[in-house]
């Protein structure tokens, strides 16, 4: 444990090299027209500066002079050229670069599968992103609270227990009818808003105050304490022991 609130703080004190990372795709069983699936966006905000690159379809395609009812047309030459956009990105940062994820560990959904889909529709090798600089942020909150932080699914489970769910956040199934509907722009505020939030989570894990599903108890007792019928009642309560004093007080002057 001690080792990954020690690796929260270095990466705390590096923050102008820190960034949180997450992206949205097709979908993740076979239900593609190719073996992998197709990435939608990909979000990167910066920790330091709390400035948010975007690297989107729509956006790409808005580039392109693509209308929307044709980006399926187009889909391999938008989703080229924003992979290209993201890993210049990368290697424009370099080794200096920390990225904070969550769960992208492999090649089914992780930076691999973002390199695969380069591969595929470039035929180049993208930029590889440092094994030692990825950082997967819900091992980081399992390490340091506990296996059970929060309920499956996790991630919403965790926003719920902490302001609430945002009003952009799409379940995977979610940001599958999106992408059938060609929501792009709807898909990549999802994107965004869970990348958001991983900063506040490991801004909360700095400030000792991530609730989560662990540490419960302790947040509804500070709760009852701020209610403000409890605070009421404590003040009736301090009366009532000041004037159950007087007759003590009284009969010292007497």
């Amino acid at each position: 444990m001690n080792e990954y609130k020690e690796k929260v703080k270095s990466l705390w004190k590096d923050k102008e090299n820190t960034y949180f990372i997450h992206y949205s795709c097709q979908n993740l069983s076979d239900d593609n027209e190719g073996y992998s699936p197709r990435i939608t966006s990909i979000a990167v905000l910066h920790y330091q500066s709390k400035q948010m690159y975007s690297f989107s379809m729509q956006l790409v395609a808005e580039e392109l002079d693509i209308k929307r009812e044709e980006i399926f047309e187009h889909y391999d030459k938008i989703e080229e050229q924003m992979l290209d956009k993201f890993f210049a990105f990368a290697a424009e940062r370099g080794n200096a670069a920390n990225w904070i994820h969550w769960n992208m560990t492999n090649s089914n959904f992780g930076f691999e599968a973002l390199e695969h889909r380069f591969k595929v529709l470039s035929k180049k090798d993208a930029y590889r992103i440092n094994e030692n600089k990825r950082y997967n942020l819900s091992k980081i909150v399992r390490k340091i609270y506990g296996d059970n932080f929060a309920k499956d699914p996790k991630m919403l489970s965790l926003m719920e227990l902490n302001g609430g769910r945002d009003r952009n956040f799409l379940t995977g199934e979610e940001e599958v009818r999106a992408y059938k509907a060609k929501e792009f722009v709807k898909l990549h505020n999802s994107t965004m808003c869970k990348v958001y939030f991983f900063s506040n989570v490991f801004s909360r894990i700095i400030k000792k105050n991530l609730r989560t599903e662990n540490n419960q108890l302790k947040y509804k007792i500070n709760e009852l304490s701020q209610s403000p019928i409890v605070q009421i009642l404590g003040i009736v309560g301090i009366i009532g022991t000041l004037i159950s004093l007087i007759p003590l007080i009284l009969s010292v002057f007497r």
